[in-house]
Formats: C-alpha cells, structure tokens, sequence
C-alpha cells in the first residue's frame, strides 16, 4: 500500500512539473499582477515583462537623442527629510531602487543602477506608455495612416460599434474625454481596471473588453482617467 501512495505522489509531482512548465508563463503573470499593487518586491519582474507577456517591438529611432554629459557629482550621505536625517544608501534599498538619473540643466549629471537596473535593460514603463501611444497617434497621422485625430475611432476600429467609443473622436480618447463608464480602483476587485488586470494576467482578448464599456458622458465633456482608452488608440 505504502509504494502505491509514494508512486501516486511521484506521479502527482511529475504532472505537477509537466504543468508548471507548460504554463509557467501564465503563472508567472498571474502571479506578478496579482501582487502589483501589495507592496511585494518586483525589481526580478519588471525587468522581463516581455518575457511573461505577449509584445511587440517599437523600433528605435535611427538617430536617437543624446543628453550630453555634464560635471559628474556624488550622493550626499544623508539628506533632510521633515527634520529627519535619512541616510541616502538604506533609502535606495528600502526603496528597492533600480536607476537613479539626475539632470541639471538639461545634461546627465548623475547615472547608476542596481538591482536588476541597467542602462540597456527593458523595464516595464507603466502609464508612461501612454505617452508613447499619444507619439505614436501622431506619427501615424503624419504618415497618412490616419486621416485626422478628428475622425472617429470606429473608422479605423469598426468592432468597438456600439460601445461607448462609437463615433467618439480620435482626439477625445487622446485626452482621456472619451465618456466611457471607467473604474480605476486598485482596492476594488470588482473595478473596471481589475477586470482589465484579469484578462491581462490570465489572457484573453483587451479589445474584446473595450468594446464592454458603456457611455456615462458625452465625448469631450469630461477628463477621466482611463487605461482603456490607451488600450483603445
């Protein structure tokens, strides 16, 4: 009786193996969106977000913009915060920081990484991405690609008909003014952005839920902030 409960075992751990690595990926981004916003450490996760999720490749600019190079400086040891003296080196590491760039008068004057920072290391941007988009809209506008950011969206993406972005204005969903319904509450597991979270850990398709919100305001009345509207562009 004893070898058939081991031998069950051993095959429970080797089905288990089999699966984890079948779906590793989908546990992996399972797993960090779902610690995101708790405070758990991610400088192991940001850094290969690529890896977990399914990107593309924004190809660089041929001739990329350089900050020169000024006068290097050092750290301080410690700096005054509400009149308290915190000691620069246990901050960077309580904080988890991974790159620290300092700027004065438009050169680098300051530059260094740890954890799993680098100069030349991907990074996940987070709504910094949104600006990206807002670059890229332009781009595709200057390229004819897109006649005008006073078109509708729903002329260059027919399937959000009858969602709340029908006929909305390019240039609306650019200003977050898209009038969609929209819950970005990280707390609330019921949230629109938390749906969104959802299909982003566990698959599914992102343009498929943008078509699922509903119009609570007219287009160009009102600035929400809202990531499907990123998601939308």
């Amino acid at each position: 009786m004893k070898k058939y409960i081991l031998g069950g075992i051993g095959l429970t751990i080797v089905a288990a193996a089999i699966l984890y690595v079948l779906f590793s990926d989908r546990v992996d981004r399972a797993s960090t969106v779902a610690s995101l916003f708790t405070g758990a450490e991610q400088y192991e996760n940001f850094n290969r977000m690529d890896e977990m999720f399914p990107s593309s490749t924004l190809p660089p600019a041929p001739n990329p913009f350089q900050f020169p190079e000024g006068e290097r400086i050092t750290l301080p040891a410690t700096f005054d915060y509400a009149g308290k003296m915190i000691d620069v080196d246990t901050f960077l590491t309580e904080t988890d920081t991974s790159a620290l760039l300092i700027m004065k008068d438009g050169a680098v004057i300051y530059e260094n990484y740890w954890l799993t920072g680098a100069r030349n290391e991907t990074w996940l941007s987070m709504s910094v991405a949104k600006s990206f988009i807002s670059a890229l809209m332009g781009i595709a506008v200057a390229e004819g690609s897109i006649q005008s950011i006073e078109n509708s969206v729903t002329k260059y993406a027919p399937e959000l008909a009858g969602s709340a972005y029908d006929g909305v204005r390019i240039k609306d969903v650019l200003q977050m003014s898209s009038g969609a319904r929209w819950n970005e509450d990280y707390n609330d597991p019921d949230s629109d952005i938390n749906r969104f979270g959802r299909i982003f850990a566990l698959g599914g398709s992102l343009n498929e839920f943008s078509a699922t919100l509903s119009r609570e305001v007219e287009p160009g009345t009102f600035n929400r902030y809202n990531s499907t509207d990123t998601q939308v562009l």
